[in-house]
């Protein structure tokens, strides 16, 4: 992250999405070996045979190993793949930028800088008022609205966005401030508006 600062920035937080995406990963997390483990034991108790005449004690081992395989390729394609989304994804706080990022493999990234952003809002579901985590939306006007879905301690992190950008510097013409008029009585003809004068 150092890298990418622009000169003077300072990084206030960092933060990851609610966990409250990984309850069910979590939960097939655990539940998904013991059921591997209570079917490895009744097959090599030699109950498929007693369900399939033709299933022989031969089979024990390719069952048993079929067994396992499906609790793996469910764990890595589930619950894996689920603890890997949710960990790749990061919210920034500088002193002049909100950035997002996500994805491992695919990188996704937006940022928007602070001196753009008009309005920031909340939006919370039931669930997110319970964990006090929340939506936060950033207008910024002619661009539109960036969203930063599933922020924890969402009144916390809004409250540390609106203190940067009261500490923002104020009078720069990058907040359009307005230019003087120039006076173009001393310029040559050819420059000035209207073109040259026909004489």
């Amino acid at each position: 992250m150092r890298k990418e600062l622009l000169p003077g920035e300072q990084v206030l937080t960092i933060t990851r999405q609610q966990a409250r995406s990984l309850v069910l990963p979590a939960l097939v997390f655990v539940l998904v070996p013991a059921l591997a483990g209570f079917a490895c034991a009744w097959i090599i108790k030699g109950n498929p045979q007693r369900l399939a005449p033709f299933i022989t004690a031969a089979w024990t081992p390719w069952l048993v190993g079929a067994c396992l395989g499906m609790a793996a390729w469910v764990l890595l394609a589930y619950c894996l793949k689920r603890v890997l989304r949710w960990h790749s994804v990061r919210y920034i706080l500088t002193s002049r930028r909100v950035l997002a990022k996500s994805g491992m493999f695919r990188r996704g990234e937006w940022q928007v800088s602070l001196m753009a952003v008009r309005n920031v809002g909340i939006e919370q579901g039931m669930i997110q008022r319970s964990l006090r985590s929340g939506n936060i939306s950033l207008d910024t006007g002619h661009s539109g609205v960036y969203l930063l879905k599933d922020v924890p301690e969402v009144g916390k992190f809004r409250g540390f966005i609106l203190d940067a950008m009261d500490q923002l510097p104020r009078g720069e013409v990058l907040e359009g401030e307005v230019l003087p008029d120039v006076d173009v009585s001393g310029l040559p003809w050819e420059v000035r508006e209207g073109g040259r004068d026909e004489r």
